[in-house]
């Protein structure tokens, strides 16, 4: 079913630059495990320098012209339906970050780690609920966001979350940082 938009987004990716189509990022997932998440590239190669991460902002000039359309549509993560075929994620649930990241927020946020004693999601309460985070006290409320999902979660709130997400989608609403 998927297949025509993931061919048309990964020759898009290719022809615009001729970098690779897929990359994969280290993320924390179920109780702090290591994984690797799959994405389609929405920035220029080696867009961190020296392997170290940063939070996109608006405007960012690391995100290609093709990244522009695929972040705002999210397609640009439909690849993470291989981690979820791998169980290293679901559908939905808090968004994986990466380590040093984790580490970072979890010195600055208290109970910022149980937001791993669930399964990552590709879409989350917290994604369609607040816009995209790029800051410690966006990460502040994201977590309240993801708390609720974890206290609260069930078929119901997936449901909801899963039509509110489709919806972003259409929209191209939330995907992309507001500073």
């Amino acid at each position: 079913f998927l297949s025509p938009i993931l061919l048309l987004v990964s020759y898009s990716i290719k022809l615009q630059d001729g970098g690779r189509i897929i990359y994969k990022q280290k993320r924390n997932g179920f109780n702090s495990n290591i994984f690797s998440i799959y994405k389609f590239r929405s920035m220029i190669e080696n867009a961190e320098f020296n392997n170290k991460s940063v939070w996109s902002k608006k405007n960012d000039k690391r995100i290609t012209k093709i990244g522009k359309y695929i972040r705002k549509f999210r397609l640009d993560e439909l690849p993470q339906l291989i981690n979820i075929l791998f169980g290293e994620m679901s559908l939905i649930g808090p968004r994986p970050e990466r380590p040093d990241i984790d580490e970072n927020l979890s010195s600055e946020i208290k109970c910022y780690y149980l937001r791993y004693k669930v399964k990552p999601g590709i879409s989350g309460w917290a994604q369609v609920n607040y816009p995209y985070g790029a800051s410690i006290n966006d990460a502040k409320i994201k977590l309240s966001y993801d708390l609720f999902y974890i206290k609260n979660c069930n078929i119901f709130l997936d449901l909801i979350i899963f039509f509110k997400t489709i919806k972003q989608v259409i929209n191209g609403k939330g995907a992309i940082a507001k500073s």
